[in-house]
């Protein structure tokens, strides 16, 4: 089997889902951290200029999707049915854009005040609720969000929603019951629990 190095800053962000697709797979994987202060030389080596990248030996793959899409085929996490590999990745890019729409906030030019402020009158009613309505209807009759079995769409849903858990705590799981047990019966999986128990603690 070849050596994987993933190459991320030293947080969740873009990265996490690719984590959780590996340790879910049981393969073995190099989790290198780029601090922001090192960003700046770090980029004039990278294709695209961009992180996450993962080498494969010594060859690199960019682009957070592409990673995690070939993190879930070689870990068997991608169904073999060509509709039902379409209808994953359509949650997993619905599950980025969660986080996508949330960093824009996070990084903004503004006081802690006004993104805590954004983040429940904007994101809130406006970006995750209508996420979270779809997913809990459609998990009020499903084991898991797209096959008879696991996938990296569940594991990307669940992955978005534990940033979310961690902002909106209860609020959520009142309010989408199914969508968040869901989430949580992904987040006890015990490779995925016991890397949330003893990962970095990042802000983001």
């Amino acid at each position: 089997m070849p050596e994987y190095k993933l190459v991320y800053f030293n947080g969740r962000g873009l990265a996490e889902l690719v984590r959780w697709v590996f340790l879910q797979g049981d393969i073995a994987f190099t989790d290198e951290r780029v601090e922001m202060s090192e960003w700046p030389e770090k980029k004039k080596t990278t294709p695209g200029g961009k992180l996450p990248l993962l080498y494969i030996d010594d060859k690199p793959v960019w682009q957070s999707m592409a990673i995690a899409r070939y993190a879930a085929t070689i870990a068997n996490l991608t169904p073999q049915d060509p509709i039902k590999a379409a209808y994953c990745d359509a949650f997993v890019e619905t599950a980025k854009d969660l986080l996508t729409e949330r960093f824009k906030i996070v990084f903004a030019e503004k006081s802690e005040e006004e993104k805590a402020k954004e983040m429940q009158e904007v994101y809130l009613p406006n970006v995750l609720a209508p996420v979270l309505d779809k997913i809990n209807k459609r998990m009020e009759t499903k084991q898991y969000i797209v096959d008879d079995k696991l996938t990296w769409a569940d594991l990307a849903l669940a992955r978005s929603l534990d940033d979310m858990t961690m902002i909106f705590g209860d609020e959520l799981k009142k309010k989408y019951p199914a969508a968040m047990a869901h989430a949580a019966k992904i987040m006890a999986l015990p490779k995925i629990k016991e890397w949330r128990a003893t990962r970095p603690d990042t802000p983001f």
